[in-house]
């Protein structure tokens, strides 16, 4: 294999060392079919007709068809260079473009053109920044929930899915005040191996994020990856830690492989087992849970986020009872 890498710079070590080990074959459980509804075909020909850009389409998604079907989908904002490098994500780690403060007016203008439902906002981290990018995010959100508040099916509901920002009080605040409907950080994996495949990010700090979304009154949500080299208590361990640091919704998904430079995968997790999962995640007292190999982090989203209000309105109706 080539020592440089697509975008043109030198392989990592570690990228040499995971392109030892050839793509894996996919199992058989591991395929969907296309259902295509008639929400997803306006959508497919209006951001085709629009030049819209979304994740959905563009990374590949394969439960584009659901999640369109629902008027629901994901932008990535921030640009396409990533300051971190984690070894199982596609996207590039290197120098980003500078800021792009007309880019949520845009992402803004696209939720209204499609007329979503929910809208999820994910990007890149931007250490490069002075605020980690905290206002780009932020200002994304205000830009939606303005941008929708006289829609006739009701202000789009976004999902900001955010990097640490180092877990820096004023740059978590910065984004916790733009009210997302939800705020998602992904763990990602378990504490034994957290280091390797995340290396900039630290698991502690990833549950104070949480903990403080939690605290600021915003609905919380991460992600757990299998697949990475994790055993099954540490998945248990993992979904209690998050429990206790104040998540209210879980995706648990499989690993897929980017590409030979990224982690191998190191054990396909069946069906059954994600079943199992999603049951234990349910007794331990997560308000939603998407459990499944195709799950991804954005996945019914509206319908994660309806339970979890569910779950709150009727706590508070239990309180007042009593």
């Amino acid at each position: 294999m080539s020592a440089v890498a697509p975008d043109g710079r030198k392989l990592l070590r570690l990228e040499v060392r995971n392109s030892q080990t050839p793509i894996e074959r996919k199992p058989e459980w591991i395929k969907t079919r296309a259902k295509m509804g008639p929400e997803y075909r306006e959508l497919q020909s209006l951001v085709k007709r629009e030049g819209l850009h979304t994740v959905c389409q563009e990374a590949g998604c394969p439960n584009i068809y659901e999640c369109w079907e629902d008027r629901e989908a994901t932008f990535l904002i921030g640009g396409d260079q990533c300051t971190r490098r984690c070894d199982f994500c596609q996207i590039d780690t290197g120098k980003p473009q500078p800021l792009d403060r007309d880019e949520p007016r845009r992402v803004g203008e696209s939720v209204v053109t499609m007329d979503l439902n929910y809208a999820t906002i994910t990007g890149v981290a931007r250490d490069d920044l002075e605020d980690g990018g905290a206002w780009l995010y932020a200002e994304t959100v205000r830009q939606i929930h303005a941008m929708t508040a006289e829609r006739e099916a009701g202000r789009t509901k976004v999902e900001l899915l955010i990097p640490d920002f180092n877990a820096v009080p004023e740059q978590l605040a910065e984004v916790f005040s733009s009210r997302p409907e939800v705020l998602a950080h992904n763990v990602e994996t378990v504490p034994r191996i957290f280091k390797r495949i995340r290396p900039a990010f630290r698991y502690e700090r990833s549950l104070d994020v949480i903990t403080r979304a939690r605290e600021a009154g915003l609905v919380t949500k991460s992600n757990l990856i299998l697949g990475m080299g994790e055993e099954r208590e540490e998945i248990s361990q993992a979904l209690q830690d998050l429990h206790d640091a104040g998540c209210e919704l879980i995706t648990i998904t499989q690993y897929l492989r980017p590409s030979v430079r990224h982690h191998p995968v190191e054990r396909w997790v069946k069906p059954e087992e994600f079943i199992e999962l999603k049951e234990e995640a349910e007794q331990i007292g997560f308000a939603g849970v998407m459990s499944g190999p195709l799950v991804r982090s954005s996945y019914r989203a509206g319908r994660l986020y309806r339970q979890a209000v569910d779950r709150r309105t009727a706590s508070a109706t239990a309180v007042r009872a009593m």
